[in-house]
């Protein structure tokens, strides 16, 4: 970088990044804001485009922020901003002196390559980002192979949802799809999905986690739509003991997932 720090608020680079706080100019762009250095690592890695990153040099203090600086310093989308600046742009309160402007990830269902025994989760209409961020970073933490957000009312990679998942986001496949188109979907792939709803008769660690499947989980507020009771749809649920009828989606997805995985590591008795 050879230009003078931008000081201004009203830049047109910098009004333009700010923009991306609003999920129609996100969807209209096809660009998202990541403000933490370690999510930006985690999307350098995963080979995301950088469009624009902003850098504020006096405040990187991290190792983290030092090694990302470090990959981005040199390119010519680099701009060197004032602190102030910086702090206009992120999306957070935290700072790690570094804010990159990437292009979101944009995969469908068709695009899924998958191993012969998948193990993937489906949440359905998750209206928090951040919600959905935890999820994702559970499911990276379980080896999970993709993460289908059926009708969200959250953009996948809304800055909160990628903040939450320290940036685990960028490693595992991430798909927004209609319910509807899921489901089926799911069927015809042979996958088999496994719904956690409240009043279900199986508990979690009584049901058959293994083989290809998907775990489906709802939002805390409204759970699972009628589509899931399906009778092709195994339900299950987890137990709750006291006053709360469900976990947050993100605790639920780890309480599920850990038991596949428990599961899926048993070798199975084939009578011989």
């Amino acid at each position: 970088m050879i230009q003078p720090p931008i000081t201004s608020l009203t830049n047109p680079r910098v009004k333009a990044a700010v923009r991306l706080r609003d999920r129609r100019e996100r969807e209209t762009t096809g660009l998202t804001i990541i403000d933490g250095a370690r999510e930006i690592r985690h999307a350098l890695d995963a080979g995301v485009r950088v469009e624009t990153t902003f850098l504020a040099e006096e405040l990187l203090r991290t190792a983290d922020a030092h090694a990302v600086a470090e990959r981005l310093r040199h390119r010519p989308s680099t701009i060197a901003v004032s602190p102030a600046v910086l702090a206009k742009i992120a999306y957070g309160e935290r700072s790690d002196g570094i804010v990159a402007i990437v292009e979101s990830p944009h995969a469908l269902l068709a695009d899924l390559v998958l191993p012969d025994d998948p193990l993937l989760v489906v949440v359905e209409g998750i209206e928090k980002p951040g919600n959905l961020g935890a999820v994702v970073r559970t499911a990276d933490g379980a080896g999970v192979d993709a993460v289908i957000a059926a009708d969200p009312r959250t953009d996948p990679f809304n800055p909160n949802a990628v903040r939450a998942s320290l940036g685990a986001i960028f490693a595992v496949p991430v798909v927004a799809a209609e319910t509807a188109e899921t489901l089926a979907w799911l069927i015809a792939h042979g996958i088999r999905p496994v719904a956690a709803i409240v009043d279900a008769a199986t508990d979690y660690v009584a049901a058959d986690l293994r083989g290809p499947l998907a775990i489906v989980l709802g939002s805390e507020a409204d759970g699972l739509t009628g589509a899931w009771h399906d009778p092709i749809v195994t339900p299950i649920r987890i137990p709750m003991h006291g006053i709360a009828d469900s976990l947050n989606v993100s605790i639920a997805a780890a309480v599920v997932l850990y038991e596949a995985i428990r599961q899926r590591s048993i070798p199975i008795d084939r009578g011989h």
